[in-house]
């Protein structure tokens, strides 16, 4: 691997957003609106509720990172969409690059656009309406780990289906998270769940996060355990993932379906 190629791919994308502004909106515009409206819902219910429970670290820390994840993997297919939009696609692997230099060039565009959407939500949140978000201490460091990697994984998961199926199925890829969020069990339980629904979250790394996460906010300690399971989970689903592009790419290049990637469809 080249990492100077690995750059070059994270790189278009920086000037990309320097030349084009209006990229950089989303980045910000939709988690603050998610922050507003869950803050505003959280302050809501503790001025409602006689339990003395407070609501703002349990969901709204629990939007914060499941829109953590989200970015995550935005950031990994959007970057891709990039070249599919202009139909950039087939110019790139018509050069030298290979697909492990690729997806690293859309990786570390991720890290960069999800990072910057992370420290504008903590702001936002701690700021109005007082998110103690490192009040979670050390284990928020397996917390942003395993989300990161399993945005990733869908992220590369997006990237593969549309490059199966065409520039239309980008539309595929937007509902992703929303799909899966039930399975996540981000505002409740895992147990809240129906039996053959807590199945699937347990194999999800996102739902031993929010678990633990409500854990520590109800007074109890982090599940070692739990979190390495997480981390291990979200590893195992970024190779599974790189595998899937893979297979696919070769197969749109055994077929020579590559060649005709500015069609609707590649079926």
């Amino acid at each position: 691997m080249f990492f100077n190629r690995v750059g070059a791919i994270a790189l278009r994308q920086f000037y990309l957003a320097r030349g084009s502004p209006a990229r950089l909106v989303p980045m910000f515009a939709w988690v603050a609106i998610d922050m507003l409206l869950w803050g505003f819902l959280t302050k809501y219910l503790n001025a409602v509720s006689s339990a003395g429970f407070n609501f703002v670290p349990a969901l709204l820390g629990a939007m914060l990172l499941w829109d953590f994840f989200i970015r995550v993997m935005q950031g990994v297919t959007t970057a891709f969409f990039e070249d599919v939009w202009a139909r950039n696609f087939l110019n790139v692997f018509a050069s030298p690059i290979s697909i492990a230099e690729y997806v690293g060039g859309l990786v570390i565009s991720s890290i960069a656009t999800s990072a910057l959407s992370l420290v504008a939500m903590i702001v936002l949140a701690s700021a109005v309406f007082g998110l103690p978000f490192f009040s979670f201490g050390f284990a928020l460091l397996p917390f942003l780990m395993s989300l990161f990697l399993f945005g990733i994984a869908f992220g590369i998961i997006g990237c593969a289906l549309v490059l199966r199926l065409g520039p239309a199925a980008e539309w595929f890829v937007w509902p992703i998270p929303a799909l899966i969020s039930p399975f996540a069990a981000v505002m409740y339980p895992l147990s809240t769940l129906p039996r053959w629904m807590q199945y699937i979250g347990r194999a999800l790394p996102a739902s031993y996060v929010f678990e633990n996460m409500r854990a520590i906010v109800q007074g109890r300690s982090a599940s070692g355990v739990g979190l390495s399971l997480a981390i291990g989970l979200a590893v195992v689903h970024v190779v599974v993932a790189s595998w899937i592009f893979t297979r696919v790419y070769w197969r749109a290049v055994r077929t020579g379906l590559i060649a005709r990637y500015s069609a609707e469809s590649l079926s």
